[in-house]
């Protein structure tokens, strides 16, 4: 049914649109149909009245204006214009433009948190390298000598810590060190403490800081590995860090040092013999790392 309403092609559907389109062509051709079969007739009757030898009259009123008349609603039909993209006017829609701004955000969003979890674990990596160049290669450890203490039974080791960086200050929790005595193939604990006045806790370490610890090798049976010298073993394990307050930036760091003691009372000269050493043997003798 044709009426002289406007048309919104914006509320059409695409079939819609296609079916208006072919309904305007068949209307076109139907009226170019029409227009040729009158100018047909219009012909026809101009050799007939030229062959009866009748001035040429006029048609009639209702023949003249038949190939005119058109069966469309006396409104002009709307006109059809078709545009690239106009198929996408649904793109408009307020509701289909929030949606590709929330994806843009939420994409943007996840963008920004795979960045930062990634720079974070970088960072992450980077300090921890810092934190074990600092506590192997800055941080040396050094065991500077063993000593007689007056009871005639216990010894005073005396060791120290040294910052190579002191631009970069390193934070030390000491652990009591653990000392041991070799016994046949097995090393056994023997008693050991700080020396009196050692405080306890957290070192902050620039330049040089030295400790003691004071223990009694206490075994009976103990291995003679160099002849008239005990075999012992400190155990000393540190908490390193480069902040005072740290959270998981915490590195943990264990040294080894061992010695051959020699014992109180021991016979100097039965030594000498033995291990023909010249001179007063010492009260300890270093050993490497092994």
């Amino acid at each position: 049914m044709i009426t002289n309403e406007p048309l919104h092609l914006e509320a059409l559907s695409r079939t819609e649109k296609d079916e208006l389109i072919r309904n305007l062509w068949a209307d076109l051709r139907d009226q170019r149909s029409r227009r040729r079969e009158v100018e047909q007739r219009l012909a026809r009757l101009e050799r007939r009245t030229a062959v009866q030898g009748e001035p040429g009259r006029h048609l009639p009123a209702g023949l003249e204006t038949s190939g005119t008349k058109k069966t469309a609603p006396t409104a002009a039909p709307p006109s059809v214009e078709i545009r690239l993209g106009q198929g996408l006017g649904f793109l408009r829609s307020g509701v289909v433009i929030g949606a590709l701004v929330f994806a843009a955000i939420v994409l943007t969003v996840d963008q920004g948190i795979g960045w930062y979890q990634s720079n974070r674990l970088e960072q992450k990596r980077l300090n921890g390298l810092k934190l074990q160049h600092a506590a192997f290669a800055d941080l040396f450890v050094e065991l500077l000598r063993v000593a007689y203490e007056p009871d005639q039974k216990s010894y005073r080791l005396t060791m120290a810590m040294k910052n190579l960086d002191p631009a970069h200050p390193i934070y030390v929790m000491l652990n009591p060190v653990r000392v041991f005595e070799q016994s046949g193939l097995v090393w056994k604990e023997v008693p050991a403490r700080a020396a009196a006045g050692q405080a306890s806790g957290v070192v902050k370490l620039t330049d040089r800081h030295t400790y003691e610890v004071v223990f009694e090798p206490n075994l009976k049976d103990w291995t003679e590995l160099m002849p008239g010298y005990m075999h012992i073993r400190f155990d000393s394990n540190r908490l390193i860090s480069q902040r005072s307050e740290p959270d998981d930036d915490i590195l943990e760091r264990s040294d080894r040092n061992y010695v051959y003691l020699k014992p109180h009372g021991a016979d100097d000269e039965a030594i000498r013999k033995r291990m023909k050493y010249p001179g007063q043997p010492p009260v300890y003798i270093p050993m490497p790392p092994h």
